[in-house]
């Protein structure tokens, strides 16, 4: 099984189980992301999760074709960037998130995109 299939298979249901979740209980995601961003740690620790994860995907999967596949080389870079920052600026992390959450249409624009990306990824990764 290629590394872009197996990714596809492994990324899709996970954001498709995300996107439904926010749907479903998008009130109680918006008051568990807002202790979360407050909670210095967890942010520390998301970060740590986050850095290696995302490594992981663009080391074995640096992809930049022209269809499906660049949209695992694009979570992987968006990882890699976004376990950096909480990392190395946990204040900065902490101002977006909260500005994310000052807007309510946030919340709708995340779950259409989990969505959407899960799935895309979980047809491809599916489909064989």
């Amino acid at each position: 099984m290629s590394t872009s299939i197996f990714l596809a298979k492994l990324i899709g249901p996970v954001c498709l189980a995300l996107g439904l979740a926010l749907l479903i209980n998008g009130a109680a995601f918006r008051t568990l992301a807002a202790e979360f961003i407050n909670n210095p740690p967890l942010m520390f620790l998301s970060g740590v999760i986050t850095l290696p994860a995302g490594l992981a995907i663009v080391l074995t999967h640096n992809v930049w074709a022209g269809d499906w596949r660049i949209l695992i080389t694009i979570l992987g870079w968006l990882a890699v960037i976004g376990g950096l920052i909480r990392i190395l600026a946990p204040q900065r992390a902490v101002a977006v998130g909260r500005t994310m959450l000052a807007n309510p249409s946030t919340l709708h624009i995340s779950t259409g995109v989990y969505l959407v990306i899960g799935a895309l990824l979980s047809f491809f990764g599916y489909r064989h």
